[in-house]
């Protein structure tokens, strides 16, 4: 079955670095393309950002450009999310989501990031 089991997370003060994982089983990861989606404590999902399924072309919310870089690993079957620069705003449950035909199918759990001094 899919899985998506997200790692990576922890408490960082601002100004930090976190990679977040995302380690894909189940499927064809090299397929499909692939989403960061983040949920701030008492908001929405947020989509961060969108690789293609050769990771040529990525794509960031405004948040994100210039401190964030999703990646993947074909032969790992991971998806990464460097982020760097980090700000009290990124405080959320990361998760990764897997495309298909446009929208999110399957899900991680979420890995938490916190941001804070």
């Amino acid at each position: 079955q899919v899985q998506l089991v997200e790692s990576g997370g922890g408490s960082v003060q601002p100004g930090g670095s976190l990679r977040l994982s995302c380690a894909a089983s189940g499927f064809t990861f090299n397929n499909h393309w692939m989403y960061w989606v983040r949920q701030a404590p008492g908001k929405g999902l947020e989509w961060v950002s969108t690789i293609n399924s050769g990771g040529q072309n990525t794509y960031y919310a405004d948040f994100g450009k210039g401190r964030f870089t999703i990646s993947r690993d074909p032969a790992k079957n991971t998806l990464y999310l460097q982020m760097n620069n980090l700000k009290p705003d990124d405080t959320a449950l990361y998760y990764c989501a897997r495309d298909y035909s446009g929208g999110a199918d399957f899900w991680g759990q979420g890995t938490q990031v916190t941001v804070s001094s």
